[in-house]
């Protein structure tokens, strides 16, 4: 029989009897093992026969550090879905303020001038201290006491009128370092936005981007500005205030500033619980601005279905959480400054009651007094500054943690980097063993050992029921997403290899509904030049001829700068889809892709798109994502995607004859538009 022993010491017992709990399957009681303990430690010095259990005299302080661990409350979220505060590290605080870094010396003059005016401020109590005495001192004459009177209102006078300038210089630079501070941060975090991929996209709603990128970034800005510069002013005069008090009477000031760090330590507290709730004020309206953007941008949808009351009680219930966390940051600052105020007012009848005796002890006199109430006053006004400099400051750190999220981020596609080829693409394409799937909805799967090839200078039309993936094949191969397993091609090269800006630069694209800009038909051509400013008149009006767009443009008052509205709402469908085709071959594209191009047309716009489709096609590889038989008859290979595969392959007539074919079905059910042939 096996003897367990356990190398037993003060600072482990309670974890080795719990590690001798659990040998043999727990069959020895844990009652009984204090008791036979020591029979069994003897039984084994003689037998010699056991399995030692060594316990590091650490592990008890482990069992402590989970226990304490366990016993802290979880701060990941708090009651009423506001996020938890992170602790205001010097980390956070540093990189916030390195933002400020490029406005250096604008801020630097800021803060000399800031030190030059809180000086004169704080001279006021001294000054007028002097006043009253000069008034009460009996022992002087009427007329020294007025010239003397004259003598310090003129250099006060001076003083003043220096303060109020250092005070313009201040607000000034201060303000104007806030505005490029607000406007540089804005910019990176737009480029980092640009810079994501397709997928990080798909799992983020406009509205919460846009709110990132206006309210969070003006929050911080107004943060590393003005709030600074107060924060600054009441620091100096908190600090001046305070040396003044010493300086007119320690003891008087020890018993003014009695009540200052119980309110310290009250503010930290505060500073924390702010900061969380900041974070859930700022995701909650960013969620509130998603809903407002969508039910704008999409406002004639929500009118056709007349369900604007609808979305007045959606967007009434998406702020709704906003202003119950707002409910609760306003108790919190009504119960923190309520305890300042209280603070101060003691301050003052501490001093009130503590001076009267001094002054009737003739321990200090009334000008002196005087003073130390008003730097008293003066320190009470410049903490409730402070108080609300170290608010607005724990909001910016809420705001900025969620812009750093954002810029922080590394795309998981760059934007540009790698391989650009010297020669224009053949056009050469191969999809070969793909497996996709889409980032927002992993658990479906697109495509599973996916094979397609397109031969230069080819057409091939990739059919198939909704949801099948054709469209997906197109951002495949523009690398909006990188397959899971598998590779795409063109002439032979890995897409991933090649820069994707070089890469899209040479494929042009026309969707089943294409987005316009809100400027003119001119400025929307040109986006798919390189450098819209080489491209000539003469090229304009060639590509507009070619996509069918000059014959409408002459019909407009203003011809090419006619602004066509947010996302060409002031055209037809037509009209939008031939300046899209316009807009692709303005880059002269080796590839075209054709998603659905005349899927949503009626007839007329139709022929007049397809007219401009066999024009451009031609010397091109094109990709088209077919809805209609006219477009798929006249392709060089008809590809028929079923569930993740292509199932059948070849020529139109080809895959008509064949008896049950997937294609036959897909035509025999009325799937493309157009004349069917049922035989």
């Amino acid at each position: 029989m096996n003897i367990v022993c356990l190398l037993v010491s003060r600072h482990n017992l309670k974890t080795s009897l719990k590690c001798f709990k659990h040998v043999n399957n727990g069959i020895v009681p844990c009652k009984s093992i204090i008791r036979s303990l020591k029979s069994m430690a003897q039984k084994v010095s003689q037998n010699k026969t056991y399995v030692a259990v060594n316990i590091p005299e650490n592990a008890n302080h482990a069992t402590k550090k989970k226990f304490w661990g366990f016993l802290k409350r979880d701060n990941s979220t708090k009651k009423g879905g506001a996020p938890a505060a992170p602790r205001l590290n010097k980390h956070d605080l540093l990189r916030l303020l390195s933002l400020a870094k490029p406005e250096k010396w604008r801020l630097i003059g800021a803060i000399c001038f800031l030190l030059v005016s809180s000086t004169v401020t704080m001279s006021i109590p001294f000054s007028l201290g002097k006043v009253l005495d000069i008034i009460y001192d009996s022992s002087t004459n009427k007329d020294e006491a007025s010239a003397k009177l004259n003598q310090v209102t003129g250099i006060l006078v001076c003083v003043f009128i220096l303060g109020a300038l250092c005070n313009f210089a201040r607000v000034y630079l201060m303000s104007v370092s806030g505005y490029r501070m607000t406007q540089a941060l804005r910019n990176r975090v737009f480029s980092t936005i640009m810079k994501q991929e397709q997928g990080w996209f798909d799992k983020r709603s406009t509205g919460e981007l846009v709110n990132r990128l206006s309210a969070d970034t003006q929050l911080v800005g107004n943060a590393l500005s003005s709030n600074i510069s107060d924060g600054l002013r009441s620091t100096v005069m908190v600090c001046a205030g305070t040396g003044m008090m010493f300086y007119m009477s320690a003891e008087l000031a020890l018993v003014g500033l009695a009540i200052v760090p119980p309110v310290a330590i009250l503010a930290v507290f505060f500073g924390r619980y702010l900061r969380g709730i900041s974070r859930g004020v700022q995701d909650s309206l960013a969620s509130a601005t998603s809903v407002a953007e969508e039910r704008i941008a999409n406002i004639r949808t929500v009118k056709t279905f007349s369900q604007e009351p609808r979305e007045m009680d959606s967007y009434a219930n998406s702020i709704k959480h906003v202003l119950t966390l707002s409910y609760s940051e306003a108790k919190a600052r009504a119960v923190f400054y309520g305890l300042t105020g209280f603070s101060g007012h003691v301050i003052i009848i501490s001093v009130l009651y503590y001076g009267g005796v001094m002054v009737s002890s003739n321990t200090i006199t009334v000008g002196n007094l005087s003073s130390f109430l008003l730097y008293a006053a003066y320190i009470g006004v410049s903490l409730g500054t402070f108080s609300n400099f170290y608010t607005e400051l724990n909001k910016s750190i809420g705001a900025a943690s969620r812009i750093w999220e954002i810029i922080d981020r590394e795309p998981v596609i760059p934007m540009a980097g790698g391989t650009i080829p010297i020669a224009t693409p053949e056009g050469h394409i191969q999809f070969k063993d793909i497996q996709f799937s889409y980032p927002a909805r992993d658990d479906v799967q697109i495509f599973e050992n996916f094979q397609l090839e397109i031969q230069p200078g080819k057409m091939v039309a990739v059919v198939g029921p909704s949801g099948s993936g054709k469209s997906t094949l197109a951002a495949l191969l523009l690398r909006l997403y990188d397959p899971g397993r598998g590779q795409v091609f063109l002439d032979g090269q890995d897409v991933k290899d090649l820069d994707p800006s070089w890469l899209r630069r040479h494929i042009g694209t026309v969707s089943q509904e294409p987005v316009l800009f809100s400027c003119s038909i001119r400025d929307n051509i040109l986006y798919g030049a390189d450098d819209p400013s080489k491209v000539t008149e003469d090229d304009l009006m060639k590509v507009a001829k070619e996509a069918n767009v000059y014959e409408f443009v002459q019909q407009l008052p203003e011809g090419f700068d006619t602004m066509v509205g947010e996302r060409g709402v002031m055209l037809s469908g037509g009209q939008k889809q031939r300046i899209a085709i316009a807009r692709a071959l303005i880059k002269d594209p080796k590839i075209l892709l054709l998603d659905e191009a005349t899927s949503a047309l009626d007839a007329q716009s139709e022929r007049l798109v397809q007219e401009a489709l066999e024009r451009i096609m031609k010397g091109r590889t094109v990709l088209t994502i077919a809805h209609r038989l006219s477009t798929i008859q006249n392709a060089d290979t008809i590809a028929v995607l079923k569930d993740g595969h292509i199932v059948e392959q070849g020529k139109y007539q080809e895959l008509l004859n064949i008896k049950k074919g997937a294609f036959k079905e897909l035509v025999k059910h009325q799937t493309f538009q157009g004349p069917v042939d049922k035989t």
